[in-house]
């Protein structure tokens, strides 16, 4: 192909606007290009034979790599190698009307970007030309560096490595008959994680197949060959074939190359025209055949084996990354944008394929453009405790609305990695059972339930995080030691969620506090620290964690929960038997105002205790007897979420799209929190309570979680911890001076 215009011609259409090549013709042209493959009507290739779909279909490769390289060379910065390697396989799919493309692969960003710009998605978003492309690329309320959850026509963030086949699986299992592609890169690869989650996925609900992993089989990671570049393709097939997959399909570059290129990963674009078309003709066929075969009931992959890099201006991990200077002016970049540029109808040509293909842009035809409708839960079976009454384990009264509402939300899912029973919610596996091929009643599992319980905190928190993404409802529960495993993608979908120009439900989780619970486990499973993972991301403006104070108070949080969109809600309590403290309606108005008075005890001065938690609220009650025994008041004030406290400035709480901007005014702050005292008190991380700490303008001082250590019991576990009563009341009267 030549390419000698530097500037768009006077016939250019007007979204080539930003271009700085045009070629001057194109071989095979007059032949294969007299009209759109995809005629007025039609959503994809349906004749795979047909020479002149194919080479159209190498035309839309060709686009994507020079649109991948010419935005990431105008910011000099980006990700242009690893698309360009899997252009042909985009195009592919695109041609044959599959939108729903999903990506493991943040680094792809560039291209996905290109890909839903030549199909107009991007024009919701205010971008029409190639120049309006490259001007908001990596630009703030533009087009991130890695995908994120405002981006029309794209379905799933994109970060960390791992976490794309969640996305994937979330989608098939709540959209049956639509296909949902993933690519993958063989730079990630060789973390089980991802075998992994598809292997239990696969047992759990073996029927659903719809999604389809692409293996960007390039060579090469971000810096050095990838880990498994020295694969043969029959170690490959056996690879997957060992992880469960019944056919796998693997189009390799090598086959068609009759450029002489070394080496076992090759670049298409040097190949001659007509070996190209037998390449993306081959890839087309590929990706119809594997579409088919996982759409009919087939776990599936599609493997693309070609050297990263292809048709961009490096090869291999060379062409990962751009650094500052790596501009149109170097004439390697220049040289690369030439080599694939495009004829003005050229472009418009692709244009005209891929906006009619899958029935219109991405950004009006994707499942998640759409609002999911779920079932109306009619009135939860809450059940209100007497305050001063029994002693009640928190976790199980919400065990009994989480049953419910499976019952009445079949798409419902609980995902939990170390076993309901042992966090008190067994009530959750007698009324929705554990997803098992292996039906036994004793464990109250079975083939279609809806508790899955991979050994893995990443499986779990993602197909729950991925599933309320895609408009589910779903609840991740685990011991608050265990969590951090699957935090990266929950954090990831938070974020998303507070992108989203949707709503969908929120991600909301249960985590089970057994750090003062496990004494005897010691250390490993005493790690409330996690947070501080939480209370950083309260300033996110969509994370809220709750810390109900009782039974009562956990059903009214959990009911809250459910009513809310695009937040990230986490539930921490005890599963022990505990006081009944709070009937709903303090909880709803600590839900609304952050906190509520527990107990006022009258005194000469008052000490206020801050007080996030359940359990430790019991030295806390017994420093407030031991103050009044002094003549020393005391107000007890239960934090239930501490976000609620925070001051509007210091959350972005304006820049989620959901916005709430709830926050306690200082009038109410002061009633509830005022004293001439105040101590801080949690028995986790100290962090969570900022809040109180930033507006508080008593004397005050903070008693947290500091490690953790083998204790015959709760309280002797607190007072490792310095949490004791006698601590508490020794430090009150000092404050008071």
């Amino acid at each position: 192909m030549t390419a000698a215009t530097p500037s768009a011609p006077t016939t250019a259409p007007e979204f080539c606007q930003g271009i700085q090549f045009f070629a001057d013709s194109l071989p095979g042209w007059e032949t294969y290009a007299s009209q759109p493959a995809l005629a007025e009507g039609a959503t994809a290739i349906r004749d795979l034979s047909d020479k002149a779909a194919v080479y159209q279909t190498l035309l839309a490769a060709d686009a994507l790599r020079y649109l991948t390289l010419q935005i990431t060379s105008s910011k000099a910065s980006g990700h242009p190698g690893g698309f360009a390697s899997i252009s042909d396989a985009i195009a592919a799919l695109v041609m044959l009307g599959y939108k729903n493309i999903i990506t493991e692969v943040g680094h792809h960003a560039p291209g996905f970007y290109s890909n839903v710009f030549l199909d107009r998605s991007l024009e919701d978003m205010g971008i029409s030309t190639v120049q309006q492309l490259r001007d908001r690329f990596r630009e703030t309320h533009g087009l991130l560096g890695h995908l994120s959850g405002q981006i029309p026509g794209l379905l799933n963030p994109a970060g960390p490595l791992g976490q794309g086949q969640h996305f994937a699986m979330a989608g098939a299992k709540l959209n049956p008959g639509v296909l949902f592609p993933v690519t993958i890169g063989d730079g990630g690869i060789g973390e089980p994680y991802v075998m992994s989650s598809f292997g239990h996925f696969n047992t759990a609900y073996p029927n659903v197949t719809n999604f389809l992993p692409i293996l960007v089989w390039n060579g090469y990671s971000q810096e050095h060959h990838s880990m498994v570049s020295t694969k043969t393709n029959s170690e490959m097939r056996d690879y997957w074939s060992g992880n469960g997959f019944q056919e796998i399909i693997l189009i390799d570059a090598k086959d068609y190359d009759d450029a002489n290129q070394p080496g076992d990963y090759v670049d298409s674009t040097q190949f001659s025209l007509e070996k190209r078309l037998e390449f993306t003709q081959a890839l087309l066929q590929a990706v119809q055949t594997a579409a088919q075969s996982a759409l009919n009931g087939t776990l599936t992959v599609l493997i693309v084996k070609q050297l990263k890099g292809a048709g961009v201006h490096k090869r291999g991990a060379q062409s990962h990354n751009l650094y500052p200077g790596d501009t149109v002016e170097k004439d390697y970049i220049a040289n690369a944008l030439q080599a694939r540029a495009l004829t003005p109808d050229a472009w418009q040509l692709v244009r005209t394929n891929y906006e009619r293909a899958a029935g219109g842009p991405a950004s009006k035809t994707v499942v998640t453009e759409f609002e999911r409708d779920v079932p109306d839960l009619g009135t939860l079976p809450l059940n209100e405790f007497p305050v001063g009454g029994e002693k009640q384990v928190a976790t199980t009264a919400m065990g009994e609305l989480v049953g419910y509402v499976g019952k009445q939300d079949p798409d419902f899912v609980v995902t939990n990695a170390d076993g309901n029973a042992a966090s008190g919610i067994n009530n959750i596996n007698i009324a929705l059972n554990i997803i098992h091929p292996t039906p036994d009643d004793t464990y109250f599992q079975k083939p279609g339930g809806q508790v899955y319980e991979p050994l893995s905190e990443d499986a779990c928190a993602g197909l729950a995080a991925g599933q309320a993404l895609f408009g589910g409802r779903t609840l991740w529960c685990s011991y608050e030691s265990f969590v951090v495993n699957g935090l990266p993608i929950w954090q990831t979908v938070t974020q998303a969620m507070a992108e989203l120009r949707r709503p969908t439900p929120a991600t909301i989780t249960l985590f089970t506090a057994g750090a003062l619970e496990q004494g005897r486990n010691g250390w490993t499973h005493q790690r409330p620290e996690i947070e501080n993972y939480f209370a950083a991301m309260m300033r996110n403006g969509n994370v809220f964690p709750l810390f109900p104070v009782d039974a009562n108070s956990i059903q009214a949080c959990y009911e809250w929960a459910l009513a809310q969109k695009n937040k990230g809600i986490t539930i921490t309590a005890s599963k022990s038997p505990l006081p009944i403290r709070t009937t709903f309606a303090q909880t709803h108005q600590a839900l609304q105002d952050g906190a509520v008075v527990l107990q006022e005890t009258p005194g000469k001065k008052t000490v206020v205790f801050a007080v996030l938690g359940d359990m430790v609220l019991l030295p806390v009650v017994e420093a407030a007897q031991q103050l009044q025994e002094q003549g020393i008041g005391s107000k007890i004030v239960a934090v239930v979420s501490p976000r609620r406290l925070y001051r509007s400035s210091d959350v972005a709480w304006e820049m989620s799209s959901q916005k709430d901007g709830g926050f306690v005014d200082d009038a109410s702050f002061a009633q509830m929190f005022d004293g001439d005292a105040l101590l801080a008190v949690t028995g986790g991380s100290s962090a969570m309570l900022e809040p109180v700490m930033l507006r508080s303008n008593s004397p005050r001082d903070v008693f947290a979680w500091k490690r953790g250590e083998t204790a015959a019991s709760a309280a002797a576990v607190m007072a490792i911890n310095g949490i004791t009563s006698e601590n508490l009341a020794k430090r009150a009267t000092e404050l008071l001076g």
